[in-house]
């Protein structure tokens, strides 16, 4: 990355030395950039060295584009913090012998603190340790006292924007368990223990924004949520200065660490929803792996399920391999999050640590890797096993170009069936026919849908010897399709709920009418009906439909109440249960409208899948309002039906993937 950085600088003209990227596409990059001075952005990954940083920042200058689609400020009031530079000196004070007393507020330092500060250690020399946090971790293991922090919805606090804007941190509740909240705790420590968190906060911003209606002033700000007028200046800065490159490293395997896509760093790896949530990339539950390319898998001798044991820095650790497409070849991938053993019953002993072998000086990435593979079969639970379309096109994409040629290339004239072509009458839905579009071009495949359905619905999760049986209970998934070479393929994301289906085969076979079509058009399951043939499933050609094979739901443990819908049904074993467009919200914002006499509005109704995309990839509405939002999608030329040619009439259709490449890009 930094010599693809000095690449671009150079043909910029930007004093830059260093050794540059011959990458062919470079010039392409720059003609673009060029092209659109003051309308283009650089931008370097959070992960990538100050050096990247400080390239990116002088390309912005030298663009034009600082001020414009950049704008600086302070980040902070006083001079940021090297967090992790910060904690090298206190471990360093703590080995000798300056630190009497520790208080940690929050974190996890004995999992998560860069291996070779050997935090542990030092933190057994402390003669008082203490811990504030919400759970009692790895680091509250080996602490004298552990407090139990308020959970966040539960506190008062405040917080900064990007641009300097300061929000309220509100509590929901009381709280449950009598936690402390960090403000609480230090004003014990302060000798003010009878001294609120609210007040704390309230009186630090009343002497920072000093003014005669303060009270008016502060009330708003936790009306609207933030605090009007705190916003830091924009400033210009000064030329961007960039460091001489510095030794050049040595050809070795290179190790790259990472945020696991679902659990993240570790500190929600006790939820069980995010452990179940397939990663997009590879579809992978309940695990971590040492991603590796597909060359590189050949080079070394490693298969998918081997395990390796990586040695980095003179630390070891052991953990599977997945051999994933798209990879960069002489490289490894950890990811946070495992190898927990204090977490909760949920998250202890999954995976295994990436936090083991990581560095102060190699915070995200090194060179220097060696493996060894230990043995053979390790088993994944993986909820998708097709890698690619295997010669169908439940995907459909196109270029920009390809789609003006060819305006109705989404619906091939052998898949289009007639609405003439069927052998049931077709139904008159007078009054609601819901329906749902899904644009392939804006879905990012993070997920979010299946989580929010997860919490919406009461679905249970199942654990990884379950799901690794195909006994996952997602009511929507997200599926991954590869396209290309393996070397460098297209990934391509679909999510797949219940399709609704006009004709739908799963009633068809029903022996005690469990699954029915309801006067508005959904397809809805009658739990107390069924009685567990599965003869729904097997005739859904496009199988989400989904079976409690295990009575999952805990029905006894009373915190868990709070977390159920109370409009949803818990599922007991033994029934099939499916997407149903979410009809608790239906039928909640319909009862509104007919106390009103009035029709439901455009946009009144939101899944709980549409709720929670980052990309507004999922709309649902009325179909019979030819003006609602999702009559105007399923009106559009690249609208098609999941297996249209089986004429089951999907109420969920999809708008077929767009893509605009550069074609000074293009390979020929």
């Amino acid at each position: 990355m930094e010599a693809f950085a000095v690449a671009l600088a150079q043909h910029v003209k930007l004093p830059v030395s260093g050794a540059a990227s011959s990458a062919s596409f470079i010039p392409a990059v720059v003609k673009d950039l060029d092209a659109n001075r003051g309308a283009s952005i650089v931008i370097a990954g959070e992960h990538q060295p100050p050096r990247v940083h400080a390239m990116a920042h002088a390309l912005n200058q030298a663009l034009g584009n600082t001020g414009k689609t950049v704008v600086y400020t302070d980040p902070v009031e006083a001079n940021p913090v090297d967090e992790f530079a910060s904690l090298a000196e206190l471990v360093k004070d703590m080995n000798s012998g300056a630190v009497e007393a520790l208080l940690m507020l929050g974190g996890n330092p004995v999992y998560d603190a860069p291996a070779d500060l050997n935090f542990l250690d030092a933190l057994k020399k402390i003669k008082f340790r203490a811990h504030v946090g919400l759970y009692s971790n790895e680091t509250a293991a080996w602490c004298h006292w552990h407090v139990p922090e308020a959970h966040y919805l539960e506190s008062w606090s405040d917080a900064r924007a990007y641009d300097g804007t300061v929000s309220i941190v509100q509590p929901l509740i009381l709280p449950i368990y009598g936690g402390k909240t960090p403000h609480e705790v230090m004003n014990v420590l302060a000798s003010q223990a009878d001294r609120s968190a609210h007040d704390t906060v309230r009186d630090y911003w009343q002497a920072h924004q000093p003014r005669a209606d303060f009270d008016q002033f502060w009330q708003i700000s936790l009306h609207d949520g933030v605090m009007a007028g705190t916003a830091f200046p924009e400033k210009m800065p000064p030329a961007a200065k960039v460091a001489e490159p510095g030794a050049p490293a040595a050809a070795a395997l290179e190790i790259v660490f990472r945020p696991d896509p679902a659990v993240g760093d570790g500190a929600m790896s006790n939820n069980a929803w995010l452990q179940e949530l397939s990663k997009p990339q590879n579809k992978m539950t309940w695990d971590n792996a040492v991603w590796i390319s597909p060359k590189s898998a050949e080079h070394y001798g490693v298969a998918t399920g081997d395990v390796i044991e990586i040695g980095f820095r003179g630390r070891k650790v052991a953990g599977p391999v997945w051999i994933m497409p798209g990879h960069a070849d002489e490289s490894l991938t950890v990811h946070f999050g495992y190898g927990r053993t204090r977490a909760g019953r949920v998250a202890d002993g999954v995976g295994f640590s990436g936090y083991a072998l990581r560095a102060n000086d190699a915070l995200w990435h090194g060179a220097g890797a060696d493996i060894t593979r230990t043995s053979r079969g390790y088993k994944f639970a993986n909820t998708q096993h097709t890698q690619t379309m295997e010669e169908h096109n439940p995907l459909r994409a196109a270029t920009l170009a390809e789609y003006h040629k060819e305006p109705e290339f989404a619906r091939p004239e052998e898949q289009r069936v007639s609405p003439d072509e069927t052998l049931f009458p077709m139904w008159d839905y007078p009054k609601y026919k819901w329906g749902m579009s899904i644009d392939l071009t804006a879905c990012v495949g993070c997920g979010a849908c299946m989580v929010a359905c997860q919490a919406e619905n009461n679905i249970p999760v199942v654990g990884k010897i379950e799901v690794a049986k195909g006994r996952h209970m997602n009511w929507i998934r997200v599926d991954r399709y590869f396209e290309g070479s393996l070397d460098d393929p297209k990934m391509y994301f679909q999510p797949v709920p219940c399709m609704q289906c006009e004709n739908a085969l799963c009633e068809l076979v029903c022996p005690v009418a469990a699954t029915v079509h309801s006067a508005e058009g959904l397809n809805e399951m009658v739990y107390n009906r069924c009685v567990g043939t599965r003869y729904c499933s097997n005739n859904c050609p496009y199988k989400v439909r989904r079976f409690n094979f295990f009575l999952y739901s805990d029905w006894d443990t009373q915190s868990l109440y709070g977390v159920r819908n109370p409009d949803v049904t818990v599922r007991s074993r033994g029934v099939m249960e499916k997407c149903s467009y979410c009809v608790q919200r239906i039928n909640r914002v319909k009862i509104e409208s007919e106390k009103e006499d009035r029709r439901v509005e455009d946009g009144e109704i939101v899944t709980a899948c549409q709720q929670a995309c980052p990309a507004e990839a999922i709309i649902f509405g009325d179909l019979n309002d030819p003006n609602s939002r999702v009559s105007k999608l399923k009106r559009q030329q690249r609208d098609y039906s999941l297996l249209e040619e089986l004429n089951t009439r999907p109420r969920t259709t999809y708008l077929a993937r767009l893509q605009n490449p550069n074609p000074d890009l293009e390979k020929g």
